[in-house]
């Protein structure tokens, strides 16, 4: 880089008073470090966007929606002390990535930190394989929630008519999804048009998503403490009853049985990526991602609390004409008209959850195509005019997010391992920022309005052992010989995820990518404040009011 950048900083330098300027222009004029003008509206405050985390978390209701997973791998033992656990590690998780959000809110989030903590060719080559992989991850996660609808939506007919087979007619659950997925992105790209109405939206979502929580626990509890015919299970079964209906050893079976409340707890890095559109990003992007996570697991603890109370019967719960637990667990309990009233109003949120969650994905999509870091980026990049969005990432995401669907009129078993690998492809990119603080050193972390001091180093160990054990063992195959059907095809899946980012980096990536001259110039300015001792926003306000 040349050395004009240098002297046009200091030639410019003058001392601002930060006090006499405008929240908003300080907003503007911070991403301005990042390399990037404003370009979505800061339309969220805190509770609303507290709001949209919770829902996209969605702790509580995907514990409902994967049920199964831990009764069969653990029992109450793995549900609730691996909860406990998986909480205490995703706090220290959250903590550490707030830190880094505090010091860098952008979009882009865990690739951008890593490139501007190393700002080397390796690290940029480190910062795109993260940004490939977290955007997998959230492709992936809106498309396992939309399947999870789709199974939901078409498991209620099934509810009331067990003979029914279109529930399993690939054809039938291919045009449900397809349906969805066009009903995410028109909600996504028609709510942004008024300033108030996509957070009005999560505020409403939000809002019912924590009401069901009640009025579900409340029905399972109330309808089988007045039914004679219906008893509570022990509290030996619901806090101490371990059960293993796989091959694999317990000690396995304790690791594989977390996935469940890892699942539940995947996805506080929403905020991240919604960091632009709130104000004051540094104070309250950290305090609502560690919030976030706290309510979600209490609330998620609560509610499997009291399902394992009000199990009837746990062969019946797993051996569900519908093919769904939870569905035969409100049947078993509130009756069958209670039941389709009550899975009905979980879709209805649950579908709300999906908009926020694709909301989320095209935020992190946009920001690296805006860091030139996707085929076409400067046509992607662009935010419509009218409707005040990335209308073109919307639509290019849906269709993606959509082609998997397809997979239902094939194999279902590469789209579950599409499905599952979310967990995967979210958790990795949690770590390697992380890891690449603790390489270069804590005190190359630029100044934020969050610090967790003394504390980090240990916050930040044990987020990365957390990461790599659970991502190690969430590969395992469902028993230690397992035939087609229980192998675990996320790391084949995985892996192909992994080639099509290396091919997109030699292709395109390494010659654009974080390559803009703005970016680089404004990223340089930065750096010279940081030098300086200096907050790095007194730096850039300098350069602009002056």
């Amino acid at each position: 880089m040349d050395s004009h950048p240098s002297s046009d900083y200091s030639e410019s330098t003058k001392k601002v008073n930060l006090n006499s300027v405008d929240q908003s222009d300080r907003d503007a004029l911070d991403l301005a470090a990042m390399g990037h003008e404003p370009a979505l509206l800061r339309r969220f405050n805190i509770w609303s966007m507290l709001a949209l985390a919770f829902s996209v978390l969605g702790t509580w209701s995907t514990f409902a929606q994967d049920l199964a997973s831990g009764l069969e791998n653990g029992g109450a033992i793995a549900i609730l002390w691996g909860l406990c656990l998986v909480t205490f590690c995703n706090i220290c998780i959250a903590l550490s990535l707030g830190e880094l959000l505090s010091a860098m809110p952008t979009a882009l989030g865990q690739a951008y930190w890593i490139h501007r903590l190393t700002d080397s060719s390796w690290g940029r080559f480190f910062s795109y394989m993260c940004a490939w992989i977290n955007m997998f991850g959230w492709w992936t996660l809106t498309a396992s929630q939309m399947a999870f609808m789709t199974n939901f939506l078409l498991g209620i007919k099934a509810m009331f008519d067990n003979k029914w087979g279109g529930a399993s007619e690939g054809w039938v659950q291919f045009l449900v999804y397809l349906g969805i997925a066009l009903a995410f992105t028109l909600v996504n790209i028609v709510l942004c048009r008024r300033d108030k109405a996509l957070p009005w939206f999560n505020n409403i979502v939000g809002l019912q998503f924590g009401t069901l929580f009640i009025v579900f626990c409340l029905a399972m509890v109330i309808s089988v403490g007045v039914r004679p015919d219906l008893h509570f299970q022990s509290a030996d079964f619901v806090f101490r009853k371990w059960i293993n209906q796989t091959s694999w050893p317990d000690g396995v079976v304790w690791f594989t049985g977390l996935i469940q409340a890892a699942y539940g707890l995947t996805a506080f890095d929403s905020v991240i990526h919604m960091i632009e559109e709130i104000p004051s990003p540094r104070t309250a992007g950290p305090k609502v991602i560690w919030l976030a996570v706290a309510i979600g697991a209490l609330t998620g603890g609560i509610f499997m609390i009291f399902c394992l109370f009000c199990i009837q019967s746990f062969t019946s719960v797993l051996n569900s004409p519908t093919g769904l637990p939870f569905p035969q667990l409100m049947i078993d309990t509130v009756v069958l008209q209670g039941a389709g009233a009550l899975v009905t109003l979980f879709c209805v949120n649950g579908l709300g959850q999906g908009v926020s969650i694709m909301t989320t994905a095209s935020r992190l999509t946009w920001g690296f195509a805006r860091d030139g870091g996707l085929p076409f980026s400067s046509y992607l990049s662009q935010v419509n005019e009218f409707w005040r969005v990335p209308v073109r990432v919307l639509f290019i995401q849906g269709f993606i997010i959509a082609l998997i669907g397809i997979l239902y009129l094939f194999a279902t078993t590469v789209l579950e391992a599409i499905l599952s690998v979310s967990t995967i492809a979210l958790t990795i990119p949690y770590a390697m920022p992380i890891v690449t603080l603790l390489l270069v050193g804590r005190d190359k972390l630029p100044p934020g309005k969050f610090s967790l001091g003394r504390w980090g180093p240990m916050l930040n160990w044990v987020s990365i052992i957390y990461c790599l054990i659970t991502t190690i063992f969430f590969f395992f195959p469902g028993s230690p010989d397992p035939s087609p059907s229980d192998m675990n095809y996320a790391i084949a899946v995985f892996g192909i995820m992994i080639i099509i980012a290396l091919v997109s980096w030699f292709v395109q990536g390494r010659k654009t990518y974080l390559k803009t001259e703005e970016a680089m110039v404004e990223i340089f300015r930065a750096e010279q404040a940081e030098k300086d001792n200096q907050p790095h926003i007194e730096g850039i306000l300098t350069t602009k009011l002056t």
